[in-house]
């Protein structure tokens, strides 16, 4: 039986309810058993608090100082401490647990992933922008600290469970799979008046409305290329994406002896989820299992570049280093954001990308991100503000 002192960060967002859930199929299975050391979400307090009724953390926080009192009274009664604001979270990332969820999306998420980063536990990472933001750095805390990071993102677990830690010599090549989106085929004069609920309609995963668009564009799989570059200290030209509708299998490892390695699964969060929280073991939940007859056949092609922009510049950002990354990542969710708020068209998201890595470089903000947690944020801070003026420059013009 699996045995963990949990934290989950972000616990009211699509991956954090997924552990939970997982956590109790497995429990209910028999094949588990958690505590739970500390909850944080953002605003939606009935979540959080039907969560730290359920599981009873010793503190649940929200993201949001002005509502303390709303959570204090719906957890009254319960014995589970109520908390709120940044410095809450970040303290309850160091709580002692012996696994750790960071699933708090954007940029946000950095301060508190960073802060588990040095205690030792398991830190399952399914905040990107922390990697993307300062991976080196932080892997090396991760390292010092006497822990050990597992990625969750499914394309990153797919690699993490078929690449050789021990002999990374053996390998010439990463492949990440991608669904494509929603908007593979269509037509690129039709991509002109796509509308937040169209983009956020995934075909295969069930995700956030952020993390939705950046599938559209693919700045998403931009992402988890830089990502992949930092977890596996591979160089670009030596990672490869690949364009698979069906979403089954999720990432490909190519060995130097021609031999290349796959993981599938059907497309579902908590198999990746479940593999972090158990490994090195396996975790026996009720998961979906995978029917390959039934599938009857799997599908690849190239990315477009024409119709995913963003994928070139995430490439480009990853080779030009310094805080070029850490550039696109602030400018793609500066973007994504503007698009969800219909305050930017779907076809600028990437033009915002391309006109904030110009402005970061010819200013020097993408120069240097240093190498601790409050350069990143510095370099976030700032790119985020040339990525707000590339913003209102397009409103300005439409």
């Amino acid at each position: 039986m699996i045995r963990r002192c949990v934290t989950v960060l972000g616990s009211t967002g699509s991956v954090g309810c997924s552990t939970l859930d997982l956590m109790d199929q497995a429990q209910a299975a028999g094949t588990g058993h958690f505590e739970v050391e500390a909850l944080t979400g953002g605003a939606n307090i009935a979540r959080l608090a039907e969560q730290a009724r359920r599981w009873r953390p010793r503190v649940a926080v929200t993201a949001d100082p002005a509502r303390l009192d709303e959570l204090r009274q719906a957890l009254a009664g319960t014995g589970v401490e109520a908390a709120a604001g940044e410095a809450a979270i970040v303290e309850a990332a160091t709580r002692p647990a012996d696994w750790v969820m960071a699933a708090i999306v954007g940029a946000a998420g950095l301060k508190s992933a960073w802060a588990a980063a040095r205690t030792g536990a398991t830190l399952a990472l399914a905040n990107k922008e922390s990697l993307v933001c300062c991976g080196p750095a932080l892997i090396e805390r991760v390292r010092r600290g006497g822990g050990q990071l597992i990625p969750v993102d499914s394309e990153h677990s797919a690699i993490f469970q078929v690449f050789p830690a021990e002999a990374p010599e053996r390998v010439s090549r990463l492949v990440l799979t991608a669904s494509g989106g929603p908007f593979r085929q269509t037509p690129l004069e039709q991509l002109r008046g796509v509308t937040p609920e169209r983009a956020v309609a995934h075909p295969n995963w069930s995700m956030g409305a952020k993390i939705s668009v950046d599938s559209a564009t693919m700045a998403n799989k931009g992402l988890e290329t830089i990502e992949a570059a930092y977890l596996f200290d591979m160089p670009a030209h030596r990672i490869d994406v690949v364009v698979h509708p069906e979403s089954i299998i999720h990432s490909l490892v190519e060995y130097i002896d021609g031999s290349t390695l796959a993981q599938m699964g059907p497309p579902d969060m908590k198999t990746p989820i479940a593999c972090a929280l158990a490994w090195p073991d396996r975790l026996a939940w009720p998961a979906p299992r995978l029917d390959l007859a039934a599938l009857g056949q799997l599908t690849f092609e190239a990315p477009d570049m024409e119709r995913f922009p963003a994928l070139r510049l995430a490439r480009e950002a990853l080779i030009a280093g310094g805080a070029a990354p850490a550039v696109f990542n602030a400018a793609n969710e500066v973007a994504a954001l503007a698009f969800l708020d219909r305050r930017l068209p779907f076809l600028n998201i990437a033009a915002v990308i391309a006109d904030t890595l110009d402005g970061a470089t010819a200013s020097g903000t993408a120069c240097d991100i240093g190498d601790a947690c409050d350069a990143a944020l510095a370099v976030d801070a700032q790119a985020r503000r040339i990525a707000q003026g590339v913003v209102e420059r397009f409103a300005r013009a439409a």
